[in-house]
């Protein structure tokens, strides 16, 4: 395995201070990113009713009275025995949904699976996100999710609901704060498109359901 170069601390910092440069730059572009997305224009989305343990619920009452919505399409299925490793490294990073609520945001999380299966799969996952269920509805399709995942965003003016974001493939590493842990590490992510010789595994191809490491 190739190591990174040793240095002398003078060297360490000046080598530091440069690639400090370049973060700033990167966070700034970034945050020119986020206000584009926060511009997209937005479009009324249907009426829908899900399961949810409490029982129906409509996707207006999913806000819980706040304005902002994100959603979460996990793949899931009815019949599957476990949910994606992928979607499942993705809820395991969410986190504490107060920091969202003070924000007006309200989360959850919607799979295509029964709410039996759903509820059973969380229990083993020792999950309290929310979840519903969008088994017969047409909710994932009309997301453009079909039986994949991703991410949408709705804004509640009133009793109108519109969608203004989606996201998904690689959109998804956003939501990874494990990954940005990784990322600060020598090691990193230990994939083969990282720097020679730090590992060679594709990308996701090791990620487990947290109780299978």
């Amino acid at each position: 395995m190739t190591l990174p170069r040793i240095v002398s601390p003078s060297e360490w910092q000046a080598e530091r201070d440069a690639l400090l440069a370049k973060e700033k730059a990167h966070m700034k572009a970034a945050d020119h990113l986020a206000a584009e997305r926060r511009r997209l224009p937005m479009v009324r989305f249907g009426e829908y009713t899900f399961d949810s343990a409490a029982g129906p619920v409509s996707l207006l009452e999913l806000f819980e009275g706040r304005r902002q919505l994100i959603v979460y399409h996990f793949m899931l299925h009815p019949g599957d025995e476990a949910g994606c490793p992928g979607c499942s490294l993705i809820v395991d990073n969410v986190p504490h949904l107060a920091h969202l609520h003070a924000r007006d945001v309200t989360f959850t999380v919607v799979a295509p699976a029964t709410l039996a299966e759903i509820e059973r799969y969380k229990k083993r996952m020792g999950w309290d996100v929310p979840w519903v269920s969008a088994h017969g509805t047409t909710f994932p399709d009309d997301c453009g999710v079909g039986k994949g995942f991703g991410v949408s965003v709705f804004l509640r003016d009133g009793d109108d609901v519109y969608r203004t974001y989606f996201t998904s493939g690689r959109g998804g590493e956003m939501f990874l704060a494990s990954h940005r842990y990784l990322d600060i590490t020598p090691l990193g992510r230990q994939e083969a498109w990282e720097e020679e010789s730090r590992g060679d595994d594709a990308p996701s191809s090791w990620w487990r359901r947290h109780d299978e490491y």
